[in-house]
């Protein structure tokens, strides 16, 4: 039986404002195996960062107020103090942030940062530590690893600044590794081989992934299942032949017209209309009715649950199923 690597359940986090209290994120449940890859989608403002910073313990608790269940092999990380948390980040949960420049320290050799790491949580000599990071630093294809150890992060082009985050979030060959928009600020071949080289590195260190993008075409081809959020909430989940080949909600659908095709002539892409809603004046009913072109008056009042409509495929949409593949088949044009 396949081990069951992290559990959330009814995960909240809301920060408290002068203007009200911002919900971003409402009740978010979902589980990951070991060695799976999860692909997390949405806009900007959807929940998806500020999930998996509060999966990684790296919410200020004093200016967010989380609660629900994180259980990672069994253990409630919300309740662990922060020495104990400490422990964990790193060792057992890797991160690879959407911007290296910020995430690397500008005043210290990338070797010695990534060597820091280890020390922090293994008891090895400095000397050792530094030949590891050098180790690590050839292995996600950096050339002359030796060299580029002692040089400062200004010094690395755009793509090796992200190799070196991944050296850094697997040099302790974590049981998770998290990528929050890892390809971000690259250009478009650089992207594909930071994805590849995410891929193999997980195939090595046999890591679970869980990959966070607002694109849908960047976690066709590396993950296993998506879960796609807005407003603080997961609104469909499922394996990627669920989302591409028979997505069941209508922000999915938008997501899935606004991806360019390459294959074939195309006319203009279709934005979704309107803008993402105040995750303090979330609208009342679904979130997404506003914006949706299959609204009805249910959808105004009611809060749809997001409900398993098939083995491992959830969506939370008032539409019935048979109107769901009835309006995918004749108006959603898949775009892998």
């Amino acid at each position: 039986m396949t081990e069951k690597l992290l559990e959330v359940k009814d995960l909240r986090v809301q920060f408290p404002t002068g203007d009200g209290i911002v919900k971003a994120v409402d009740g978010v449940s979902f589980s990951l195996d070991a060695g799976e890859r999860l692909g997390v989608v949405g806009e900007s403002g959807s929940g998806k960062s500020v999930t998996f910073l509060a999966l990684m313990g790296l919410l200020d608790r004093k200016a967010a107020n989380v609660t629900g269940q994180i259980l990672f092999r069994g253990q409630d990380l919300l309740k662990l103090r922060p020495d104990e948390f400490r422990r964990i980040r790193g060792s057992e949960i890797g991160m690879v942030f959407q911007d290296p420049m910020s995430s690397l320290h500008p005043l210290y050799k990338v070797g010695k940062q990534i060597a820091e790491a280890i020390q922090a949580h293994e008891d090895v000599t400095a000397k050792d530590a530094f030949t590891r990071a050098i180790d690590m630093l050839d292995r996600v294809g950096i050339p002359r690893p030796e060299d580029r150890a002692k040089q400062y992060p200004h010094e690395f082009s755009g793509g090796m600044r992200q190799r070196a985050m991944i050296a850094m979030g697997l040099c302790l060959s974590p049981d998770l590794l998290i990528a929050d928009e890892p390809t971000t600020a690259l250009d478009v071949t650089v992207q594909a081989q930071i994805l590849d080289l995410i891929d193999r590195m997980r195939d090595e260190f046999q890591t679970a992934v869980i990959m966070i993008t607002h694109d849908l075409g960047v976690v066709a081809e590396h993950t296993d299942r998506v879960q796609v959020m807005y407003a603080g909430k997961i609104v469909e989940a499922g394996t990627i032949d669920h989302i591409y080949h028979g997505a069941h909600h209508p922000y999915t659908w938008g997501l899935m017209q606004s991806i360019s095709r390459l294959d074939e002539e195309q006319e203009r892409l279709k934005p979704i209309k309107g803008a993402p809603p105040s995750l303090i004046f979330v609208p009342s009913g679904c979130s997404f009715h506003p914006r949706c072109p299959y609204v009805m008056d249910v959808c105004k009042t009611e809060v749809p649950p997001l409900e398993e409509e098939e083995y491992g495929h959830a969506s939370a949409c008032h539409l019935t199923l048979e109107e769901k593949k009835r309006i995918f088949a004749s108006q959603v044009e898949v775009r892998t």
